[in-house]
Formats: C-alpha cells, structure tokens, sequence
C-alpha cells in the first residue's frame, strides 16, 4: 500500500527491504515509546524511503532509533534546545531540519507530523498524517 501510494505521487524512490516484526518491538522498548500504526506498516512494508538526491522521505528503523536516542541523550542539545523527548523523529529534509511525531505520556499523540526547525528549535505542524505528509512531501506542497 505504502510503496504504491508514494509511487503514485511520482517523483523518484527508492524502497527497502522490510523491516522485521521483531525488530520494530525492539524499537519500541529501547524508545520507551509505541511506534504509531501508520508508521509501522509503512516500516513492515519498507525500511525506510529515499527521495531524490538521497534525502530521508522516511528513515529506516536503525536510523530513526539512532537518531532519536542521539539527541534526547546528547548534552549539549540539551543547553541548546527545548527537551527532544516529545518528538519521534522519522525523516529530515536535507538541511538540518527534522521531521517528527509527536509523543504524550509514551505514545504519539494523534497522527500529525511536524517539522523541526535546527536552526531557531520550532516545530511546526506539517501535515495531518503519515500518508500527507509523504504526498505533501513529494509533491512539493510541504517547503523548508
């Protein structure tokens, strides 16, 4: 469904191989956070899907555990930054900016996506879910 849908917005895609079941749970407890239903099936679909040029339409699951522990643990973002617990980061655009659900109490809280700015720390609503965020993203409808 997913790999369809991001197809049918056209522009060009790159699919990986899927994420394992096991391997999504092991996300979630090392998070502290259930990953979103959305985001799941896209993950058992595809781990991960590259835009053009490379850019991070969706990490993969290594990478989106990464990355959110790297920066909800690293010092120095934490004298720079508003805490990073609340957000799920999952995609970056290219230049430093991140996007992210967001999380209340360990789960996400609803199905908006948000992007995070790197340079003045805002976080900005983007979309209504994962599916228009992708078509938003790859249509050119979502800018930063």
């Amino acid at each position: 469904m997913w790999t369809e849908m991001v197809t049918n917005c056209g522009g060009t895609a790159r699919f990986a191989l899927p994420a394992p079941p096991a391997a999504i749970s092991s996300a979630e407890k090392e998070l502290g956070v259930a990953i979103p239903g959305d985001l799941r099936t896209l993950l058992a679909e595809t781990d991960g899907i590259q835009g053009e040029y490379g850019s991070g339409l969706i990490w993969s699951l290594s990478r989106i555990v990464e990355d959110n522990l790297a920066f909800r643990k690293n010092p120095e973002f934490r004298e720079l930054y508003m805490s990073f617990d609340p957000l799920l980061f999952i995609a970056d655009a290219g230049n430093g900016d991140q996007f992210a659900f967001r999380i209340l109490n360990g789960k996400v809280n609803g199905y908006d996506v948000y992007a995070w700015d790197h340079e003045n720390d805002s976080r900005t609503w983007v979309a209504p879910s994962l599916e228009k965020y992708l078509e938003w993203r790859l249509t050119g409808k979502i800018k930063l």
